[in-house]
């Protein structure tokens, strides 16, 4: 399993149009062949930054919703509210306490 990061970074006036694309479709990424988790978090100091994570079972699931319908669906009305290039990182999971 390995964890997918992405940070992303909206114009105010856009903020509350990006949580409502997110919301809209959230079930249907977490359903996505070997998603196991989905969580959406902004930053305390500065409310336009937002990161999704995302936890996939194998690097070539991610792949799979990444060349999806669903997926360009949604990165298609999102990369138009960004006022920075995202960033996105794959980890793999070391240790999780809970």
């Amino acid at each position: 399993m390995f964890v997918r990061i992405v940070k992303m970074s909206f114009h105010a006036k856009n903020i509350h149009e990006f949580e409502e694309i997110f919301a809209g479709k959230k079930t249907l990424i977490k359903a996505s062949k070997g998603c196991t988790l989905l969580e959406l978090y902004q930053d305390k100091t500065n409310p336009e930054i937002f990161f999704t994570y995302s936890y996939w079972k194998r690097e070539e699931d991610l792949d799979n919703y990444r060349n999806s319908a669903l997926f360009k669906e949604v990165w298609a009305k999102t990369k138009v509210l960004v006022n920075d290039k995202p960033k996105a990182w794959s980890v793999n999971k070391i240790v999780s306490l809970s």
